[in-house]
Formats: C-alpha cells, structure tokens, sequence
C-alpha cells in the first residue's frame, strides 16, 4: 500500500448453481488465498453466491434465505482478513418487497453496504428484469445477517488508511449502459472501480469487453476491477468464461479468461490522482467532496486496512519510452517518424527554406535527425539533395565515425560537405589564451560552438534551416553546449529520448535490409558506436570520451525520466520502480549513484531548457518551455536530494 500502489484481485471462484452453502465455501477459499498473496481489494462476480443462472428459483425463500446464511458464514469466516471484498448476491427489501441483484462489500467481518444494480437487461438472452427491480436511485436500510446495512444505489468507500484509494462498484450490464454509474462515482473522487459481471461468451466478445473495460478506465483516470462469472454456471443456453481483467487508466495489467482462481495486479492511486491533477478536463468538482459527493447524489462511507509494502507484480518495462512489441513494432516506429517529419515539413514550407542542413557526426542523434529530414523532404516531395549534411571533423574525431557519417550521406541521398573546423578552433584558442594542453570544459565547448557557427552560417549561405539533433535525455540532463549543439532552427528529436532513438535507429536498419544492405550495415555499425560527443583526442584511434561513463546509463535516465516527469513519482517511488525494472542488470547502488546525478543535474540545467527551438513532440513527454515543462531556472533540488540521502541510509527499501 506504500508508494500508491495497491494489490487487488479479480476472482472467479468454481460455483453450483443455487447450491449456496458450496459456494460459500469456494468463495471463502478464494479470499483467504487473494488474502495469503497479499490482495487488499477482491472483486468476485455477480450473484456468485447463488449463481447468476438461477432464474425464477431466485424469486424462492428458500434460495433467498440460504444466500443470506452463506453471506453470514462468509463474514464470520474472513473477519481476520484485511480485505476489502465485494460479492454478489440477490436481496430482498421488506420496504417495497422488490429483490434487488446486490454487490455486498464486506471488510473484516463486517458488511459495510450493498450496491444495486442499476441497470437491469431485459434483451437477447437476458432478462433479469423478469425477477430483479432496479436500484436506481434506491436508499433504504435492510437488516442482513443480523446487521441494519444501507442498500444504496451511490456509495463510495474511502479508506482511511490511503486516502487517495476511494472504492466504487458497479454490476454488470451498468457498465454498458449511456451513463454508466462509475461516472459520477469518479467525479466523486473514485480511484478504483470494481466490476461484479456475469457476461456470457461469444465469439468476439471478449475484445469488446476488454475495450470497454480498459476504455472505461482511460475516460475516468481509474483503476478497473473486472470479475466475471466462470465454471459452474449453467450451460442450458449459456457459457460463461471467467473473463477477469484489471485495468488501469486505458492500460490492461491483467487478464484471464477460461479458468477459475485469482487474476491479480497492483493499481497505483497515487499514479492516478497526479494524472487528475493536471487534466482540467476531468470534471473537477465545483465544492468539496462532501459537498459535491451531496449534490450528485454520492453517499460516502469509510474502510480502514492495514498500512504494508506490496508486492509488485505489474508490468514495468526496462525501456518506458520504447513502444512495447504487439507486432505492430514497424507501425508505430513509422508513426513516430512521420509525426516528428510531418513537424519540419510544416516548418520547411511556412519560411520557404532552400534546403535543410544537418550536422552529421556518424553518432545516434544526428543519423536519427537525417533519417527524419529525408522523410520530411519526401513528404515534400522535393529531392533528398536538399538535405546538407555537413560533418566537422576535430581534435576528437575518429575516422569510424567520420566514414561512418559520409557512407550514411550518400546512401540517403544528401549533399555532403566537409569542414575541418581544427585550425579554426585552434585560433579561437589563441585569441581567448585557451591552452591545447587544457582538456578542460572550454576546450570541449569551443569546439560544439564552432560547428554550430559553421551550420548556421552555412544555412544563412543557402537560405536554409539548421536542423536539431540535441535529443531529450541530453536536454533532461542538460548534456549540451549552451549556444553550441544545444541551439538550431528547428529541433525533431527534442522529445525523443536516447533509448527511443537507439530503437527508431534499429527499425530503419531493419527496414533498409532487403533494400539496402549498405544504409543497413552503416546503420548497425552507427548502433553499435559508443555515445560520445568526441570532443577529446582519441585513444589508439578509439573514442576516449564515452558519455555514458560520465553522466550515467542512457538506459537509467530515461527510466527516471519518464517516471519523475510523466507521473511527478518521488525519488523514492523511481528508486524502487527502478530496482524492479532493472535490479537485475544494475545493483542498488549504482542506481542510487544515477539517480542523484540526474536530480543534481536535472534542476541545474534548467536554464538551457527555457530557451530551446521549436520541435514536435511525438509521445506523452517534451521539455520544451512553451508547453510541457514550465520550471524556474534557479528552483533548489533539496527536498529531492534529502530523500534520496535517506534512502542511502535504508538498505532495505
């Protein structure tokens, strides 16, 4: 439950139809088992206490009664549990003599409330309608199982443990209505929705139902619980498959479908909440919850479980920012091209530009700003020789790169120029009373501003643009000449961070293989170069300056990244995602290392990021000042770096 994540559970426990004492004690199995695996909120399917395939024997006393006896068994036999646990039965109401198709949400023995079903099918091959009333705006008291409980259309749940787990539920068909009850349910502060279903299979459905739920969790920012009902069901007309699934903000973490037992994953409510703080389009409430709770007809009630550390068990890839391969893999590596090219197209047309001219060093940043300037002149239909491509060769230089950046040009189809910018340098130096012998930052930065002069004034000769390679690792961790690489006309790889880049990189050689094998060798070669921005004097004609000896792992900065902007997580949360993503390959400390030096150097370099060019954003993090990240330059890291200094005294997290 630390860090806001929380285990929860859909289950499908094996039922008989209307043999409500056996399933009592399948469902009492189940959540001691979701209990023993560390589940806090357990779903279970609709009506599974009795079986939703009773039919008019659900209008029998006896049936009626034996569900209430098994509800009562269940309490006394899960008060030790610290679960919150919503289960389906029928109930009757004295007040009116309606049965009522019920969510009971019980908690340590005790039963907190039960949830009608709204929507009532009366269609196809349903037609509860014939034995169950809607619970539509229903408030009344009902005496079950010795407690006087609310019987409440509106109710949600807050813990009191963490605040920001708010619980609702709703049943079935209520999620396939118009306006489905868990909307007003999140506009009332509900972080997680449980789904208590009896949804038969057919062929196809199943995709239906998972868009539903995963598009119901993206519309309301959620976590989705998602119990169905499974074996057991009577097979007279009808299958039931035990389709599970949770959800979580459009994304599904967990499935399972033709099987009894437990789906389990871990929601993040903290997760959710920040992404409700910055979208003033989730309709933000007008009052106070309790207020706004009132006015639309929410009624609020409290649960309380045991503050722990959860297990985590979703998904947390190693590489966030690098599209996860559903077979779609070239698709959305062409997308992403196309975004980021449709960008400068836009820029080269509106300033009538002549030509684009590129800085090449035989390195990933300018061969990826290549590959999107010749897409962008193919959308222009204009011919690749408009493309400049310009390698300057310096004190750092070595000839794998400098051949690898000429073989590259020719194959794309660009000019190709080059500029040896030594001597040039070499007389700045004289002029500023720079030392050849002094390898300091001077001597390095001297020689990014240089080929950005020659860049911008060979572009001012040809009335063209000077394209961006700076990509968004550099400009998170303020790896770039202030003035020099860090400047241009137009940015295309400003949102693309170094892992995205390396693989963007991969799919062009990939693709270029069958057609040629010469841009796919060069390309492979270019991967398999270390990042450097070869500012040093070689060693033995080998690259003596490897970025990622100096600020870290390309690989760690773009997880920290992703997690400490895209959700606002604390170092602590990116710590431990970190070790769980990435434990394997890199030991506690050197993440630790890592993860200092990005916050040091995150919040330093500020200033160069409030004055960075234009460029397109292609996925759901950019820098740029004008719109994604606004930031003092001279904000202080040290809340930041206090927990991260505390976590270095605590070995065990």
């Amino acid at each position: 439950m630390r860090d806001g994540f929380i285990k929860v559970a859909a289950g499908t426990p094996k039922i008989k139809v209307a043999d409500c004492e056996f399933n009592a004690g399948q469902i009492i199995a189940l959540m001691k088992e979701a209990a023993e695996q560390g589940v806090k909120v357990l779903a279970l399917p609709e009506l599974c206490v009795t079986g939703y395939t009773c039919g008019d024997l659900f209008l029998q006393d006896t049936l009626l009664q034996g569900a209430e006896d098994a509800l009562a068994h269940i309490l006394e036999e899960t008060k030790d549990l610290d679960m919150l646990t919503a289960v389906g039965l029928p109930v009757r109401s004295k007040w009116d003599h309606k049965l009522y198709n019920c969510a009971a949400v019980i908690c340590k023995g005790e039963l907190l409330g039960l949830v009608p079903k709204t929507h009532i099918p009366n269609y196809g091959e349903f037609y509860e309608a014939r034995w169950f009333a809607s619970g539509a705006e229903l408030d009344t008291l009902v005496n079950l199982c010795g407690q006087n409980v609310s019987l409440y259309s509106n109710v949600v749940w807050e813990c009191e443990t963490m605040p920001n787990l708010v619980v609702g539920v709703e049943i079935c068909e209520d999620l396939w209505s118009v306006q489905p009850p868990s909307i007003a349910m999140a506009r009332a502060g509900v972080t997680l929705v449980l789904n208590l279903s009896a949804s038969n299979e057919l062929a196809g459905k199943a995709a239906y139902r998972r868009q539903l739920v995963a598009g119901q969790s993206g519309r309301l920012v959620c976590g989705y619980v998602y119990a169905d009902a499974g074996e057991g069901e009577s097979t007279t007309d009808l299958v039931f498959a035990g389709h599970n699934i949770i959800a979580e903000n459009g994304a599904v973490l967990s499935e399972v479908r033709f099987k009894t037992g437990l789906t389990i994953s871990e929601i993040d409510v903290d997760k959710l909440v920040f992404e409700r703080r910055k979208m003033n389009t989730f309709a933000p409430p007008r009052r106070d919850p309790m207020e706004e709770a009132h006015a639309i007809g929410i009624g609020r009630a409290s649960f309380s479980l045991d503050l722990s550390d959860t297990a985590l068990t979703r998904p947390i890839g190693k590489n966030p920012f690098v599209p996860a391969d559903h077979g779609d893999c070239k698709e959305r590596c062409g997308e992403i091209f196309t975004i980021a090219a449709l960008g400068l197209k836009k820029r080269l047309e509106h300033t009538h530009a002549s030509c684009a001219v590129v800085g090449l060093s035989g390195g990933l940043d300018s061969t990826l700003a290549l590959l999107i300037t010749a897409r962008a002149m193919d959308l222009l239909g204009r011919p690749r020789s408009d493309i400049l491509a310009v390698t300057m060769p310096c004190f750092g230089t070595t000839s794998r790169t400098k051949s690898n950046a000429q073989v590259l040009a020719e194959r794309i189809g660009a000019g190709f120029r080059t500029v040896d910018i030594g001597e040039a340098v070499k007389v700045h130096f004289q002029d500023i009373g720079q030392s050849m012998e002094d390898l300091s930052v001077t001597f390095e930065n001297g020689q990014a501003r240089e080929r950005t002069q020659v860049l911008m004034d060979l572009a001012n000769q040809r009335g063209g643009l000077v394209i961006g390679t700076g990509d968004l690792s550099e400009l998170a961790l303020g790896w770039a000449t202030y003035n020099g690489d860090h400047m241009s006309m137009y940015g295309v790889n400003g949102s693309i961070p170094k892992t995205l880049v390396r693989h963007l990189t991969a799919c062009a050689a990939d693709e270029a293989e069958g057609s040629d094998p010469e841009l796919a060798a060069v390309l492979r070669d270019i991967l398999d170069t270390p990042v450097s921005p070869e500012l040093l004097p070689p060693r033995e004609g080998e690259i003596a300056q490897k970025t990622e000896d100096l600020v870290g792992p390309y690989e760690l900065h773009d997880f920290f990244l992703y997690y400490a902007l895209r959700w606002g997580f604390s170092p602590r949360k990116v710590f431990r995602l970190a070790l769980a993503a990435l434990g394997e390959d890199y030991d506690r400390e050197t993440i630790l290392k890592w993860l200092k030096n990005f916050y040091r150097r995150f919040f330093g370099q500020q200033f160069k990021r409030s004055c960075l060019p234009d460029g397109p954003k292609v996925g759901s993090l950019a820098l740029s000042p004008r719109g994604d990240w606004r930031m003092p330059s001279d904000a202080v890291n040290a809340l930041w770096m206090k927990e991260l200094e505390d976590l270095e005294s605590q070995p065990g997290i």
